[in-house]
Parts: structure tokens; C-alpha cells; sequence
């Protein structure tokens, strides 16, 4: 008990006012996605936003209603595994979804009654743009610690127990809302297009979190580690991690050399290896994030 107050006192001073800021243009960008794009063309965006979305078109309570009392208590009931700063963080970002959404939908001058004011009702341009601009405050959120969603939170109490991963939780948890809206509205026509939302959302998230140009690491196993790491020094002026290995048929000493580089240099790296040692064996995956230790710490 006393480990996990530290832990959480700890985590408490870590709250940083542009972390607010940050997460304040996050939720607006986030409700500004699904209340200009998607909800007046009754599409449905995923996790607890969707579900929201459907609730508000067949209960008289707004979305931005939902919004909080959905996500609100699914962030507190997750506060013991994600840490007060991320449930902080989280719910203020909720907030000011919410906030927003109310004040588009209410009583800024923009007419969302019955189409996009941007998009009409394409229903196309809706899902992609709704899709796109909702994932560039959903990442965002990500980025800084939170948030905006909180079937994520689901996801990480309940995936393990059920022997399920995080995004298949969550993929399972759309498709069951996709599944309910079609019955509710009649029509499998949205539902299908809210895919098309989920997925550019998707993607999105994953290049606002990770990057649109990730970085790449290599491993080459080889018998002319000295050779090849030179040689790569010298091309990428970058450093290299040489450690020994056994070949597991041949029991043959070799070596490893592993090292990480952008997507425009793994021509490069092939080149080299297949010039230095033709024999070698080469994987190359890719990197989410690259962060040295001694720049991490704060």
C-alpha cells in the first residue's frame, strides 16, 4: 500500500500544464470529427464514441451527455491499473470532447441537424474525413498520456482475461456495435460506412502515435561482423550493437550486428551486406520508437 501511494504521488507530479493545453485542442479536434462529419449523417464512430452516437439518436439525451457519463466511470473504474495521471489526463480530455461537442451541436452558429456543413451527405467524404480528423485527436490524446475513449480502458482490464489482445478487444467491441446499430436503425448501409470510419481512424492514430515514417531496425547475422559494421558506420555515420551467437545447425561461431535506420536507407543496407558478406542473414522490422535512455529521463 505504501509502494503503490508513492507510485501514485509520484505519478501526481508529473501533471504538466502544456499536457492540458495539449489534450484541450485534442478533445475539440475530436469532437469537431464527429459532430461536423459523422453524427448528422448518423454515422457512428467506434468504442464508447459510437456507442454514444446510437444512444443519443434513440434516447432524447444529447452526445455529449454520454460522452461523460459512459467514458467517466470506465476511466475511475480503471484508475488502479492506469495510474492517476492517466485517468486525469483521460477525463479531462472527455471533458472537453464533450464541452465542444456541446457547443457545436448547441450553440455555436453551425447547422448539424440533418447534414455535414462541409461535406453534405456524402456519406463517403463524411466516413473518411470523420474518420481522419476524430483519429488526429484520439492520437494526439494517445501521445500525451490519456485517452479519449474508454472501451480503450476495457481493453487493457478485461483482453487478458479473456485471452484476447488489446486491439482484437476492441475489434471485437466495434464490430458488436456496428452489429447493434444495423438492428436499430433498420439499415446495414451506415454501419458499413462507420467501418470506413474506423479504419481511417485508425490509421491515423497509428501515425500521429508512431510516426508516418518509422524507423527501421536490421539484424544481420554474419561471419564478417568487423566488415559489415565498418562498412555501415562509415555509410550512415550511426552506431552499431555487435554480440556473439552460435549457429543453431552448423554450432558455427557468428556474430550479430543490429543497429536501427530510416525507411530510405535499407536499399543502402542491403547493398552493403550482400557486398560484404552474400552469405549473411538479414531481418529488417520496424520500430515503433527510437528513445535513448539518457534523453527519456527527466
Amino acid at each position: 500500500m505504501k509502494n503503490l501511494k508513492e507510485s501514485w504521488k509520484n505519478d501526481l507530479k508529473s501533471l504538466r500544464w502544456q499536457t492540458f493545453l495539449a489534450l484541450l485542442v485534442a478533445g475539440s479536434i475530436n469532437a469537431f470529427g464527429v459532430t461536423v462529419f459523422l453524427a448528422p449523417v448518423n454515422l457512428y464512430d467506434s468504442g464508447i464514441s459510437g456507442t454514444s452516437i446510437l444512444l443519443s439518436q434513440i434516447t432524447p439525451a444529447s452526445l455529449s451527455l454520454f460522452l461523460l457519463v459512459l467514458n467517466v466511470p470506465l476511466f475511475l473504474f480503471g484508475l488502479k491499473k492506469q495510474g492517476p495521471a492517466f485517468t486525469i489526463y483521460s477525463i479531462f480530455a472527455v471533458v472537453i470532447y464533450s464541452l465542444a461537442s456541446w457547443l457545436i451541436v448547441d450553440v455555436l452558429p453551425i447547422d448539424v441537424r440533418f447534414a455535414s456543413p462541409l461535406a453534405g451527405r456524402d456519406l463517403l467524404l463524411c466516413a473518411l474525413f470523420g474518420g481522419l480528423i476524430s483519429g488526429v485527436g484520439s492520437g494526439l490524446t494517445i501521445r500525451n498520456g490519456g485517452a479519449i475513449d474508454g472501451v480503450e480502458v476495457m481493453a487493457v482490464i478485461f483482453a487478458k482475461r479473456l485471452n484476447l489482445t488489446v486491439g482484437t478487444f476492441v475489434m471485437i467491441y466495434n464490430v458488436v456495435l456496428y452489429t447493434v446499430c444495423g438492428f436499430a436503425v433498420h439499415s446495414w448501409i451506415l454501419p458499413l460506412y462507420s467501418i470506413v470510419t474506423y479504419a481511417a481512424g485508425l490509421k491515423t492514430v497509428d501515425f500521429i502515435v508512431e510516426g508516418i515514417d518509422r524507423c527501421k531496425s536490421v539484424m544481420i547475422v554474419t561471419e564478417k561482423a568487423k566488415e559489415i559494421n565498418d562498412a555501415i558506420m562509415e555509410e550512415f555515420e550511426t552506431g552499431t550493437t555487435c554480440f556473439d551467437a552460435t549457429g543453431g545447425y552448423s554450432n558455427a561461431p557468428k556474430s550479430i550486428v543490429y543497429f536501427v535506420v530510416n525507411r530510405f536507407q535499407i536499399a543502402k543496407v542491403r547493398a552493403i551486406v550482400k557486398r560484404v558478406d552474400p552469405a549473411a542473414f538479414l531481418t529488417i522490422t520496424e520500430v515503433a520508437e527510437v528513445v535513448r535512455a539518457a534523453t527519456a529521463k527527466k
